[in-house]
């Protein structure tokens, strides 16, 4: 289940379990927060889309952090006059992890495993650089061959080995133009050049 809230006048597609940046929210970091303007809800039911907000619906997050954004810096030139200002600025910014979605026909929660991450793949997480990577199933493991199958493929590998041999030297011969087409031209040696000082005597 999903659902498209809208804060900081800005719109977010979340899911239980999503780790995401938003313009800066006032409280205390581990804070319970509720988003009432949900623009969009989808789950196995289908789509609710509202008009513009969906009655009923509530996304819940909890407040991992408050923080300082990336730097932007801000230059400032006017060309010929010796004017160059340089400033940075560092916007403040909420993390937010959603744990649960709550329309009128269903409901979804976060199962509260958490992820360990380090301080750059939460970032980049939080940032939407970073897909959440779905635990992926067991391989069954192979079960070890008979003894006697082992023999058989051991068995027929030189046979099939002999036959394309076979079948190689069967193909027809070169002949001698394609022979010496083959062959790189012969370089000739150069011409020795005689002694200046032997020429003068």
């Amino acid at each position: 289940m999903y659902a498209v809230i809208k804060t900081g006048g800005k719109q977010y597609r979340v899911q239980p379990g999503d780790v995401i940046v938003v313009e800066k929210l006032d409280g205390d970091t581990g804070a319970d927060i509720t988003f009432d303007d949900v623009l969009m809800l989808g789950g196995d039911k289908g789509v609710t889309l509202g008009a513009p907000l969906v009655a009923g619906a509530s996304v819940a997050a909890s407040l991992v952090e408050t923080r300082k954004g990336e730097k932007i810096k801000v230059f400032k030139k006017i060309r010929r006059q010796g004017y160059r200002r340089t400033n940075g600025h560092r916007q403040m910014e909420s993390v937010l992890r959603i744990t649960g979605i709550s329309g009128k026909d269903e409901n979804a929660k976060w199962d509260g495993k958490a992820e360990t991450l380090t301080l750059a793949e939460k970032n980049a997480r939080a940032r939407g650089l970073a897909p959440r990577v779905e635990a992926e199933a067991p391989k069954a493991k192979a079960k070890p061959a008979a003894q006697s199958e082992i023999a058989e493929t051991e068995a027929k590998a030189p046979k099939a080995e002999a036959k394309t041999t076979e079948t190689k030297k069967a193909a027809a011969p070169k002949t001698a133009k394609a022979e010496t087409a083959e062959k790189p031209a012969a370089k000739k040696a150069p011409a020795k050049k005689a002694d200046k000082a032997g020429d003068d005597a």
